[in-house]
């Protein structure tokens, strides 16, 4: 199976920009479409964007779409969040997940087979 950690997560301003990775272990990434979600506490997690294995198709969220955006490089197994004008409400652990069904982009957390441990972004006003 494959094993997923993120890095990236930190504090930033209200407006500033940051770039989360999720590197992948065990299998090739290509095997997989992978997605950003993005949970807080008392809420439950939420879809932030997605890409299929080949990148060529990607989903996002309303919330985030025009300020986010998510791309891979299979040969280095890692996929990125790229997050413009960050707001506050953007503040969250954010966990990268990868789909055993390579085509897709889907929204659905039930749809992930597996998760990395998630990386802290903190937005302040």
């Amino acid at each position: 199976q494959v094993q997923l950690v993120e890095s990236g997560g930190r504090s930033v301003q209200a407006g500033g920009s940051l770039r989360l990775s999720c590197t992948a272990s065990g299998r090739p990434l290509s095997w997989y479409a992978m997605a950003w979600f993005r949970q807080v506490p008392g809420k439950e997690r939420e879809f932030v964007g997605a890409v299929n294995w080949s990148g060529a198709n990607s989903n996002y969220a309303n919330s985030v779409k025009g300020r986010f955006t998510i791309s891979r490089e299979n040969t280095k197994n890692t996929v990125y969040l790229q997050m413009n004008s960050l707001r506050p409400e953007d503040t969250a652990v954010y966990y990268c997940a990868a789909d055993s069904s390579r085509q897709t982009s889907s929204p659905l957390v039930n749809d992930y087979d597996y998760w990395g441990q998630g990386t802290q972004v903190t937005v302040s006003s």
